[in-house]
């Protein structure tokens, strides 16, 4: 007779469902059989581990489950139904705003909206240093590197990553409000400088009818 435990299908779905739950990002059928057989010793056939994963499936599709499980990249992943985005979107937004200060969101909406963007390009919208705020947010991983500019010195250039989305609640980038209802003093200050520039460039219409 053996030690091995053994493990009914029930017990082997639930399992499998608490690892896609506490999962941070999507994971692949290897972690959960890797994790089972270190954790109960037992190992599962891929179709054992699919017959699970489809009952999961199933049962999270229904409507009167918030949550569904979809399929990322190779791996797996609980999320909210499209359904429930606005009011996800909403609470997300309200206590995202009180862990960001208010200098770090104005970043942030910048770089949202104008990605990719260089820190340079940030500063000039908002007239402050970004450096704080740039790093607090990479801490925070709501943003990323996006390679460099090819402009002189070669700048790095910064966009949301893809922890932004899941965030604020953002099934896609069209889902974000208008930039002037994020960050109005931001738009203020950048519509501003629009403006100056306009004002402060030479008629040269002018010029062009004298030499005539």
């Amino acid at each position: 007779m053996s030690d091995r435990p053994e493990i009914s299908e029930l017990k082997l779905r639930n399992h499998i469902e608490s690892l896609i739950f506490v999962a941070e990002n999507p994971i692949s059928l290897k972690d959960i059989n890797d994790t089972l057989q270190k954790s109960i010793d037992l190992s599962f056939s891929e179709e054992m581990i699919d017959q699970s994963i489809e009952a999961l499936r199933e049962k999270y599709a229904s409507d009167e489950s918030a949550i569904e499980l979809v399929n990322i990249g190779r791996g797996l992943l609980f999320m909210t139904k499209a359904d429930y985005h606005k009011s996800i979107s909403t609470f997300l937004n309200l206590t995202a705003k009180k862990r960001l200060s208010r200098p770090a969101m104005e970043t942030l909406a910048i770089i949202a909206y104008k990605q990719p963007v260089t820190k340079v390009d940030i500063e000039q919208i908002r007239g402050v240093s970004a450096d704080y705020s740039i790093q607090k947010l990479l801490e925070k991983e709501l943003i990323e590197t996006a390679g460099r500019a090819e402009t002189v010195g070669k700048p790095l250039l910064y966009q949301t990553s893809s922890l932004f989305m899941q965030y604020f609640g953002l099934n896609t980038m069209k889902d974000l409000p208008k930039y002037s209802e994020i960050i109005p003093e931001v738009n203020r200050i950048e519509q501003e400088m629009v403006q100056n520039t306009e004002q402060n460039t030479p008629d040269t219409s002018a010029t062009i009818q004298n030499e005539s």
